[in-house]
């Protein structure tokens, strides 16, 4: 037989596209269309359908950027159409390539119910199957005319970013507005030809059954009359029945299908604006639903099931309705779908304290798995994390963006840095918007690694962000797909279903120890530099509003502000989303970030000052309250009362213009130019600075990634660098013990002070930067005296060992990192620390001298200035602070981390505050002295082993205790773990390197 195989493809194209895809409506009639354009922000649904509306046709341009349009839409079914399905096709403008990013709509009918969202790939709405002749349609669509600010030429640019700066011009254009006949018939023939022309593309060329495919093909397309494609269509699906009904081999892949639709809580959009696009999904999910028997769909962030009871009620009863049912399923269990590697300890465990107890308050149901396809890598010491919310498992799907390593497993057991193992799937379709396309579901068996071991794997199947979830396209093809020769099967079931399977088929999986990291995106550590301080500072004034407020409430009977922390607790969560709090996201969600975490500080400032004046009471003797875990200046850990101060600090001039400063513990030298070329620890004798360098060195590079520029900063920027050693002024600070440094560069200005505390071995960095550049990245530098072959970073409930060699492209890969309030470098019986207030990207790299010694340099990122999404992105004033702590052991890098997010509070009072609860070990540090959640009065306190030793420790009680529990982050008794006992409020506790322990304490 003559090879014709690529002339029946091509045929199969042309008469899909040309004759086949046009037939699915073969009769439409226009709909008549008015509107009405909101002045302002989106109004509730009752004024929009009541607004006067002005004629409006086909072909008018419409919607301002970020603007809504109330469409109204009327019409009479034909008498013709008795008796057949008939749909309202609304295309607002659509482009069908560009699901998700572009105007969206959700249709409602006159009394205000909700119907189904309008998104790209998602026009049409049913009127009725069948319909009566002579039968009025009238629609109204809440369309929202959102500006494409990732086009075609993806990364350029555009002030479409921000409601302040996109102007008011038309985005779209209203490009059909009609009723149509729905030839079901021919709908389900072009989902015939899809999927087999999309599996038999699949196959090997001398592959029997890509041959049977095609010659059933031709067969169905010699069936069709190009001139009567509906009264010829069953025909040809006839001719398709023997193929399509081919079962699978017993041996095929088996794919779990979760309806899903990501949908980022901001990024290319602002919140508000989530709330709608949430809203439009849900509806057409639970329509979907409704329609599809075997359809199952899967929402994760609870946030944002929150946002649809909230403002969408209509849409929520639906949803509670299926979930009920079991098939629109919560899933992830956590607030929103956060970043994991910057949010600090307590808030990465309030994630899931948050997200799932929202799901078992309003549903009941307990989430075994933890649901982050997208989000930018993972701590090493999220495993334990997960585990003590009382999960299971982990999905996520973005580690196969890694650029220069192939991760090696699908399916595995993650280990933390506790020696907690999770079990870990990586969905093989390398996509968290499977479409049910041929391609997508070979890959899928293609690409999985473990073959052998297991056979299941999962697909996250349906358009995300604004693309309104699965369609009905996607679930037809599943259908058929079920159990077809030649292609992997596909069953749609529940994340938890999928998990349960794939750990019965593989109980013992590869394990991978560490952190999961994504060789991509790694400049989102550094973007967006005010929106990362407002975390880190929300994060320990949250801290500190709960230690005082729980020690005022059990001494003074301070009425405890359960209410008010709950819901900032839920803004800082919100904020941890892995595009807001990386940096990668649009002007507007930036601008309201700054704007909220002010009003989070000055709330919370608020309660920590009432219940701090209340432990006080009246008096003049002067408090230090130290909310660290650690003690200060003679002030226990959670205590108040007058500060020790030992100690002083000299500066004296050196000849050549420079500065010594000398705290009798460390001695730093300061050089003309304001670079530090020695930190002498006087008690070791042992030199910090490599000999011939300078540390608080600031380093500027070229930034522009070649895509992703918030997101990414690729490796060549390190080929060219400038070395800010100009300064403008180095001359002694205000108080004549500090040094005062000015330097100015490009269209930039920086002014920092150096100080030595006294009685303390650190040099404290401070750095203001008034930042006007573009497309640059500024480092802060400190070249070492130190030989090592690996580093510590701070991470959740712990750190994490990096290499500073690289050895392998694993280690290369590496050249951004991620640490928490400090790094650490270690020889066997001396370290250095350095500490930061609220930066979190950094890199490590070594060299041998000529006198054989290594030079360690540890750099912080501190700006950088991309252009996209947010062509104003950190121009303007920043502040940090940073510390070089010579001589530091691991203990002392925790301690200092601490107290430099930690600045000390001084009140007047009437003597001193006894803590509420104090540990006998600097190793065990607590992270959280709070309420329990549930207004009983039990004090629940949080820590961990922090050195990565174990740790006996006895935890005292400020006060009478009837009884203990040792409970997971929702603070729920563990069956299996015995109590520990009280012995006069004392209670021993033995913990494991890292291990991390709640205790709920009764009061008596």
């Amino acid at each position: 037989m003559h090879d014709d195989r690529t002339l029946v493809e091509a045929r199969l194209r042309r008469v899909l596209d040309e004759r086949i895809r046009p037939a699915v409506y073969p009769e439409s009639v226009p709909l008549e269309v008015a509107v009405w354009h909101a002045p302002g922000e989106p109004v509730p649904v009752a004024e929009g359908l009541a607004a006067d509306v002005e004629p409006v046709t086909v072909g008018s341009r419409w919607g301002a950027p970020w603007g809504t349009s109330w469409f109204r839409v009327t019409g009479t079914v034909p008498e013709a159409w008795a008796g057949r399905t008939v749909e309202a096709v609304l295309d607002l403008g659509f482009d069908e390539n560009m699901p998700g990013f572009q105007c969206e709509g959700l249709v409602y009918r006159p009394d205000g119910t909700p119907v189904k969202g309008l998104n790209p790939r998602n026009q049409w709405v049913r009127i009725g199957a069948p319909v009566q002749g002579g039968e009025e349609v009238r629609l109204h669509v809440e369309a929202a005319s959102n500006p494409v600010v990732m086009d075609y030429r993806p990364f350029t640019p555009t002030p479409l970013g921000d409601l302040e700066t996109a102007g008011s011009d038309p985005q779209y254009t209203l490009t059909r507005m009609d009723l149509a006949v729905l030839d079901e018939t021919v709908w389900h023939l072009v989902t015939d030809l899809e999927v087999l022309g999309e599996l038999m593309a699949e196959l090997p060329v001398d592959a029997p059954r890509r041959w049977e495919i095609l010659r059933a093909v031709e067969r169905a397309l010699d069936a069709v009359d190009l001139q009567d494609v509906g009264g010829t269509a069953e025909q040809a699906r006839s001719r398709l029945t023997d193929v399509l009904a081919a079962p699978a081999v017993p041996s095929a892949h088996r794919i779990s299908a979760v309806g899903h639709a990501h949908i980022d809580s901001a990024w290319l959009w602002p919140l508000r604006e989530t709330v709608r696009k949430v809203a439009r999904t849900a509806a057409n999910m639970t329509a979907l639903l409704d329609d599809e028997p075997d359809f199952v769909f899967a929402m994760s962030q609870a946030q944002q099931w929150a946002w649809v009871k909230e403002h969408r009620p209509e849409v929520w009863a639906r949803v509670k309705k299926a979930v009920a049912e079991g098939r629109f399923v919560p899933a992830g269990g956590m607030w929103v779908e956060s970043d994991t590697n910057m949010p600090g300890s307590e808030a990465m465990a309030r994630q899931f304290v948050h997200g799932k107890r929202f799901f078992l308050d309003e549903f009941g149901v307990e989430n075994d798995e933890a649901w982050l396809p997208d989000t930018f890598g993972f701590a090493a010491g999220l495993p334990q994390i997960i585990k003590a919310a009382g999960s299971r498992y982990l999905l996520t799907q973005k580690i196969s963006w890694s650029r220069t390593n192939s991760f090696p497993h699908h399916t595995f057991r993650w280990e933390g840095i506790d020696g907690t193992r999770i079990f870990t799937h990586f969905p093989p379709v390398d996509t968290y918007n499977c479409s049910m396309r041929g391609a997508e579901i070979a890959h899928a068996v293609r690409n999985f690694k473990d073959k052998g071991a297991a056979r299941h794997s999962l697909a996250p199947t349906g358009w995300g962000d604004g693309g309104g979830g699965t369609t009905r396209e996607m679930v037809a093809k599943a259908a058929r797909l079920r159990d077809l020769e030649g292609s992997a099967t596909v069953t749609w079931e529940t994340p938890s279903a999928f998990f349960a399977k794939a750990e019965a088929e593989n109980p013992e999986p590869p394990v991978w120890v560490g952190e999961l990291y994504l060789e991509l995106h790694r400049a989102t550590l550094t973007s967006q530099a005010g929106t990362k301080q407002g975390n880190r500072r929300s994060e320990h004034l949250l801290r500190e509003a709960e230690l005082w407020a729980a020690t005022a409430a059990v001494r003074t009977g301070f009425p405890y502000p359960y209410a008010d922390l709950d819901r900032i607790w839920k803004t800082v969560l919100l904020h941890q989303f892995h595009d807001i709090l990386p940096g990668s996201s649009i002007a507007w969600v930036h601008r309201e970030a700054r704007a909220t975490y002010a009003r989070v500080a000055d709330e919370l400032g608020g309660i920590i000052d009432a219940a701090q004046r209340a432990l006080a009471g009246e008096g003049s003797v002067p408090l230090l309250f130290n909310a660290a875990p650690h003690t200060r200046s003679g002030v226990p850990a959670g205590g108040a009362r007058p500060a020790e101060v030992s100690g002083r600090t000299t500066r004296t001039e050196r000849p050549d213009g420079g500065h010594v400063l000398d705290n009798g513990l460390l001695r730093v030298g300061v050089d003309a130019r304001g670079l530090v070329d020695s930190a002498l620890d006087l008690a070791a004798g042992r030199e910090t600075i490599a000999p011939g360098r300078t540390g608080n060195l600031l380093q500027l590079h070229q930034d522009l990634p070649n895509m992703w520029d918030a997101w990414d900063v690729d490796e060549f920027y390190r080929n060219t660098v400038t070395d800010l050693t100009d300064a403008d002024e180095v001359t002694p600070g205000d108080d004549g013990v500090t040094v005062r440094i000015v330097r100015t560069f490009g269209a930039s200005r920086v002014t920092q002070v150096l100080s030595l505390p006294p009685g303390e071995k650190r040099l404290v960095v401070d750095t203001e930067v008034d930042w006007h550049e573009t497309e640059k990245f500024l480092k802060l530098a400190f070249p070492l005296d130190l030989h090592t072959d690996r580093y510590a970073s701070e991470t959740q409930f712990g750190h994490f060992f990096r290499p500073t060699h690289t050895n392998t492209s694993w280690e290369a890969a590496k050249f951004e990192a991620c640490n928490h309030r400090f790094v650490h470098l270690q020889e066997p019986d001396w370290g250095v620390a350095v500490v930061n207030d609220g930066t979190y990207g950094h890199d490590v790299t070594r060299a041998v001298r000529g006198d054989g010694g290594t030079t360690t340099t540890v750099r912080v990122s501190l700006l950088r200035a991309p252009r996209f999404p947010d062509p104003e992105t950190d121009q303007g004033v920043h502040r940090f602070r940073h510390a070089l702590v010579p001589g530091a052991s691991i203990g002392d890098a925790v301690r200092e981390g601490w107290r430099v997010n930690l600045p000390e509070r001084r009140l007047h009072g009437a003597g001193e505050v006894a803590p509420l609860v104090t540990v006998d070990r600097d190793s065990v540090v607590v992270t959280a002295v709070k309420l329990a959640d549930d207004g009983s009065g039990d004090v629940v306190v949080r820590f961990h082993e922090a050195h990565g030793a174990r740790a006996h420790a006895t935890l005292t009680a400020g006060f009478p205790v009837a009884g203990v529990e040792v409970t997971d982050l929702l603070e729920r008794p563990l069956a299996d773990t015995a109590p520990p006992a009280v012995d006069d409020g004392r209670i021993t506790v033995r913990l494991r390197p890292f291990e991390l322990t709640t205790l709920r304490l009764k009061q008596a």
